[in-house]
């Protein structure tokens, strides 16, 4: 009598659940690509067993014992009566675990026994563990950790951009570099969502073979937009501390080259990575990276940018501080490290400098890395948006204009004559002061 063995599931869902939570590619397979070695594995025993058969009708001498056996997970070829037959781990969990091991089975005369050891013990990966219930509830709360953060920066990102377009007083250099880093962040939570919507939408590995072409061109276009938002990263605290250094310099000339730079150069890396993926690592859905020289030419540039903007960072920060003091020198202590300390916390999200932790972790440190990642730094985004859009004195200075402007349109009885003569006597100014602050004020 032959068991009735079942695959993993339990493991293969918490692959999946790991393989849409990881964001940083590289660490994980994910399941299209286990469940397609799976059903090779299948397809190859079932050949062998089918020619065993034909060997055996052509003998016309069936063989005693026990018939070879496709268990869902590995394959048992025919045995004799008393024998234990040795096969290895399967090459999927293989690919989960990265170990070799072997499992056992004796042929008796009443048919197979039981494989022992059970195949996830045998290949190291234990269901039974309760660490894997933990992890398994872990990424279940970070899943919808980043989801919200994602969804929210989404929608303050577009308002906030919403707000920077529509205010052509608001036009200047340091607001066309803010638009287009609330545009990266835009295109890196899509992207994530596109990802996450189309590498796993479904189990079946038919789906996954009809959208083989399909999901590289998504991760071409995920790693773009990661790299991208790196880059305008950078665009912020190369003109920060460039405003702060130089004296006097083209912003026209700066703009162009900064854009050329936030969108043109990820654009040559992600391009030089797919070519690379293409000729020599054209596996799966180019989500896992087990060539870690190819991987380099996506993680080199980002970690390259990260140490840059860190040390821009550190040098902003000791100008401000030089700064402060030579205008504090007379005044309060406390206030000025005050100051000081706030200018600390706008630079750490404008410039990404939350990311230097991480920039060299280990994978042992996968989980926390996943946190900091993926559930904080998907709130970035808000908060930038709030910082230099929302609570900006320029922009809030421009809606109550247009709230004023729009609330006398409404009630145009009301006695507005001197105050719209008064305006309109300012409005020179106003808008000349209103350039000058968008154009001076650096933090």
């Amino acid at each position: 009598m032959s068991p009735r063995p079942s695959p993993p599931l339990r493991l293969l869902l918490l692959l999946a659940l790991l393989a849409r939570a990881k964001h940083t590619v590289g660490a994980l397979p994910r399941l299209c690509d286990v469940l397609r070695v799976l059903q090779e594995e299948r397809d190859q025993c079932l050949q062998e067993l089918s020619r065993e058969q034909t060997g055996d009708l052509r003998t016309q001498q069936p063989v005693p014992g026990c018939m070879g056996l496709w268990d869902n997970t590995s394959c048992w070829p025919s045995s004799a009566p008393g024998q234990t037959v040795q096969v290895a781990c399967p090459r999927f969990l293989q690919l989960l675990t990265s170990r070799n091991g072997s499992m056992f089975r004796n042929c008796t005369h009443d048919g197979w026994s039981e494989t022992f050891p059970r195949p996830d013990l045998a290949c190291g990966v234990n269901m039974n563990d309760s660490s894997n219930e933990k992890r398994h509830s872990y990424l279940l709360k970070l899943k919808v950790m980043y989801t919200v953060g994602y969804s929210s920066s989404l929608a303050m990102l577009l308002v906030a951009l919403s707000i920077l377009c529509a205010f052509r007083k608001l036009h200047c250099t340091r607001n066309y570099i803010h638009m287009h880093l609330f545009v990266s962040f835009i295109l890196r939570a899509l992207s994530n969502f596109i990802k996450d919507a189309v590498l796993f939408s479904s189990d079946d590995v038919a789906h996954c073979d009809a959208h083989r072409v399909g999901c590289k061109l998504v991760m071409v276009f995920f790693q773009y937009c990661i790299m991208a938002n790196y880059a305008w990263l950078l665009v912020e605290g190369l003109y920060l501390h460039t405003l702060l250094v130089v004296s006097f310099f083209s912003e026209r000339k700066y703009l162009q080259g900064f854009v050329a730079l936030g969108w043109g150069s990820p654009a040559i890396f992600v391009a030089s990575w797919a070519m690379t993926r293409l000729l020599l690592e054209d596996v799966g859905c180019w989500d896992i990276n087990a060539n870690a020289s190819i991987w380099w030419v996506i993680r080199g540039p980002v970690i390259l940018s990260i140490l840059i903007n860190f040390i821009l960072f550190i040098n902003i920060l000791r100008i401000l501080m030089r700064k402060l003091r030579t205008q504090e020198t007379r005044g309060n202590e406390v206030n000025h490290y005050k100051r000081l300390a706030k200018s600390t916390l706008l630079l750490i999200p404008l410039f990404g400098i939350h990311y230097i932790v991480f920039a060299f972790s280990p994978e042992d440190a996968m989980e926390i890395q996943l946190f900091f990642e993926l559930a904080l730094g998907s709130f970035q985004g808000l908060v930038v948006a709030v910082l230099y859009c929302f609570l900006n004195g320029e922009v809030q200075l421009e809606v109550q204009k247009k709230w004023r402007q729009w609330h006398l349109n409404e009630f145009p009885l009301s006695p507005v004559v001197l105050s719209s003569s008064f305006s309109n006597g300012t409005k020179a100014s106003t808008s000349e002061q209103s350039q000058s602050t968008c154009r001076g004020s650096v933090i």
